[in-house]
């Protein structure tokens, strides 16, 4: 998998290329801890190109959540597909994310 970062201002935007599985799962919680550490939790998640996830996948976006939650922030999902709503919505941590239809309108979340 490969991971593309992108600054818009001060806000980070990750944006993970093809399905987020268990095999990738450890790289993709380190360059997303990094870039939360970096950007003071100025962080999106662009779901764009996640064709799908496992259960580890699933449960690397929850830890995020959780770790940015913890800083009194929250994960910016963004572009996410039908299917990863659906699965986001059916495991009960869709209520966990702030859902944005598209990049630019997560960023300015932040301002």
């Amino acid at each position: 998998m490969e991971i593309l970062e992108q600054r818009h201002g001060a806000v980070m935007v990750v944006r993970p290329q093809g399905a987020l599985l268990e095999a990738d799962v450890n790289a993709f919680r380190r360059r997303v801890s990094d870039v939360i550490q970096k950007s003071l939790g100025r962080f999106v998640l662009d779901a764009s190109q996640i064709a799908y996830t496992d259960s580890k996948g699933l449960e690397a976006i929850l830890d995020i959540s959780e770790e940015l939650n913890g800083g009194g922030q929250s994960l910016r999902l963004c572009c996410a597909n039908e299917t990863l709503r659906e699965v986001l919505d059916l495991t009960d941590i869709s209520p966990l994310v702030e859902h944005y239809e598209d990049v630019g309108t997560a960023v300015r979340s932040f301002l």
